[in-house]
């Protein structure tokens, strides 16, 4: 009787007509995934939660109980499990693992399609071509916070405020005609401009300057320090620009 006592939790989370707390399901997942019976108390009414957070002294909710004792809301909870929980701002490099490790896999389902093999040269044209189409997607998200972030250190950007909003429709232009090997003659330049122009802009505020800049080069919203991604960005698209050229 003891143990079933043990692997019981109490749940209370927002279940209105017009919305569902995503926080409250992720909870009640997480302590059925963890063995838990879990006593779900739906708090139907904006009244109702508002009652249950004054009861509590609480701000938020989901709250979870377990053996009585309050663990608190949904990261409280991965907490009492053991599971990480991101401090606000924190540094990750996961959007640009998730790019580039989709790109590679594009470009290598690409090549499996045409040439019947997945090692191809191709495979490499089109991964750095794939990458830069899908980094200038994520630019062209929200261009104005972009073209911000972009201020903060590109060279070019700083002469010319117009440069900011026009890179990443430069950017998902040549990444295009490369992926087709379409027009070289205006692929080409245009990366080799922004890619170089992008490098020494990343060197000088990075390596030199030393400063502690965010990278846009996955758009405006992103937590990636600037730095080796932003150069890996700009010396790929110089690197496939002078293949294109000399191939």
């Amino acid at each position: 009787m003891t143990a079933s006592l043990d692997r019981r939790a109490t749940l209370y989370r927002m279940v209105m007509p017009g919305h569902t707390c995503p926080y409250g399901l992720k909870a009640k997942d997480l302590l059925e995934r963890r063995g838990y019976t879990v006593d779900d108390h739906p708090l139907r009414t904006r009244e109702e939660t508002d009652a249950f957070k004054a009861e509590h002294g609480v701000k938020t909710t989901p709250q979870t109980f377990i053996a009585g004792e309050r663990v608190g809301g949904y990261d409280d909870l991965r907490r009492h499990f053991g599971q990480r929980v991101a401090a606000a701002g924190e540094t990750s490099y996961r959007p640009v693992i998730a790019v580039f490790a989709m790109t590679a896999l594009m470009a290598l389902a690409a090549s499996q399609a045409a040439f019947g093999t997945p090692l191809t040269v191709r495979a490499g044209e089109w991964f750095i071509a794939f990458s830069m189409c899908v980094l200038a997607l994520l630019k062209l998200q929200d261009v104005e916070t972009f073209s911000t972030m972009f201020l903060n250190y590109d060279l070019l950007a700083r002469r010319w405020v117009r440069y900011g909003y026009v890179y990443p429709y430069a950017e998902g232009l040549a990444g295009v005609l490369m992926a087709a090997h379409a027009a070289d003659w205006l692929s080409v330049p245009i990366a080799l401009v922004i890619g170089g122009v992008g490098a020494v802009s990343v060197v000088k505020a990075v390596y030199i300057d030393r400063r502690e800049l965010k990278c846009a080069c996955v758009g405006g919203a992103t937590r990636v320090p600037l730095g080796f991604v932003s150069l890996t960005e700009n010396v790929m698209m110089v690197s496939m620009a002078l293949w294109m050229a000399l191939r």
